[in-house]
């Protein structure tokens, strides 16, 4: 499936974009108008941030918590570092493994959280925040030459900007 995403300054540009495109003949069921008074991003399903972010760092912590142990226990082996003296050697070993675990858990927070927070959510945050300042977004989702027609209609609008997307096979 493509898609092209047209970003209009007011409510009166996006109502004249979506017109033009019923009378190229695009079928009302591909387009879609997002903004104050029609579908919102949620409704439309732009991805949130903050799932991505918990997504990432839930990705990275199956990995992370093993290895920091792993990576903990062969430390304190190494070193002989004595973390509670009251323990034995396994048990400051085994303290070490935790150490490390709860690193691996951090990492996976903010290394995970933070990229997925930042890069998960692809282009739209930025749509999201425009959607906010009172812009209005005209999606139109179809073939690869529905969508080049609609992109010929809405560069006579002149909008802020206009993106073209393809949706990954198998997604």
């Amino acid at each position: 499936m493509n898609y092209v995403v047209a970003v209009l300054p007011d409510r009166m540009q996006a109502e004249a974009a979506y017109s033009a495109l019923e009378k190229e003949g695009l079928p009302n069921n591909q387009i879609d108008i997002l903004g104050n008074g029609y579908k919102s991003a949620d409704e439309y399903g732009l991805i949130q941030p903050e799932k991505q972010a918990i997504k990432g760092a839930k990705r990275l912590v199956y990995w992370l918590i093993p290895l920091g142990f792993l990576a903990g226990y062969t430390f304190n082996l190494l070193t002989e570092i004595e973390i509670f003296p009251e323990f034995n050697a396994f048990g400051n070993h085994i303290m070490g493994g935790l150490f490390g675990a709860i690193a691996g858990v951090l990492g996976a927070y903010f290394v995970g959280g933070t990229v997925g927070l930042t890069e998960g959510s692809g282009d739209a945050l930025p749509y999201r925040n425009r959607l906010n300042a009172g812009k209005y977004l005209i999606v139109v989702k179809g073939t690869a030459e529905l969508t080049r027609q609609a992109t010929r209609v809405l560069r006579q609008f002149e909008p802020e900007n206009i993106q073209g997307y393809t949706e990954p096979t198998g997604a």
